[in-house]
């Protein structure tokens, strides 16, 4: 994942908004007691979704994807009036820590956290969505967006995480590519030439596949 330069990402961290207390609480909780802490969106690309949030004031954001939470309370943060998040994640185990930073970031009463498998869950809502953020098991990235591009309303936008895959995306010369690899490129290739959208896939920590509803 830490393809970009270190130096000039912190760079473009230093000349971005500062990260909150709230959010840097998450940050260093999550890679002192979390597997996998690379996983959380952190300060660039959170501050990004944070932006785009804000951007669109949607009323209805799904995640797919909590983790620990960061990149949901970016994505909150931009709601309208009266709007929700409707946050999903497998991972039963991290619920506690979760609800308490969603407490502590004064959202609780904004996002619905719900656990369960995606694939089953997403078929009972029925709000229309204004804005979707995929991150989460990337051999479903496909059916997650099938699944959700029927209800994201004209002009909203579609968001996935890790779609430059550590820059495996561009494989080397002899190398086999692997399966997860394949997934991405399969996604990346499908998101392109969907009529139903316009897209730009942004060089952003792991890349940001972001795609407008036509």
């Amino acid at each position: 994942m830490e393809f970009i330069d270190p130096a000039l990402l912190a760079y473009c961290e230093a000349h971005s908004s500062e990260e909150d207390p709230v959010l840097k609480h998450i940050y260093r909780e999550t890679h002192a007691k979390v597997l996998m802490p690379r996983m959380l969106s952190g300060h660039l690309q959170g501050k990004f979704l944070e932006f785009i949030s804000k951007s669109i004031q949607p009323k209805v954001i799904l995640e797919i994807g909590t983790y620990t939470g960061y990149s949901g309370i970016c994505l909150a943060r931009g709601l309208a009036a009266g709007g929700k998040l409707i946050t999903l994640d497998i991972n039963d185990e991290l619920e506690t820590m979760v609800r308490g930073f969603f407490e502590m970031a004064g959202l609780s009463d904004r996002i619905d956290y719900r656990l369960g498998n995606a694939l089953e869950i997403i078929p009972s809502l029925h709000e229309q969505f204004d804005m979707v953020f995929i991150d989460a098991d990337k051999a479903n990235y496909m059916r997650y967006y099938e699944l959700v591009i029927d209800q994201v309303r004209p002009g909203g936008v579609i968001l996935a995480d890790n779609v430059l895959w550590s820059g495996k995306v561009i494989p080397e010369a002899g190398k086999k590519i692997d399966k997860d690899t394949q997934v991405i490129l399969d996604f990346n290739k499908m998101v392109q030439q969907d009529p139903r959208v316009e897209n730009i896939l942004l060089p952003i920590r792991d890349g940001l596949m972001m795609a407008r509803k036509k």
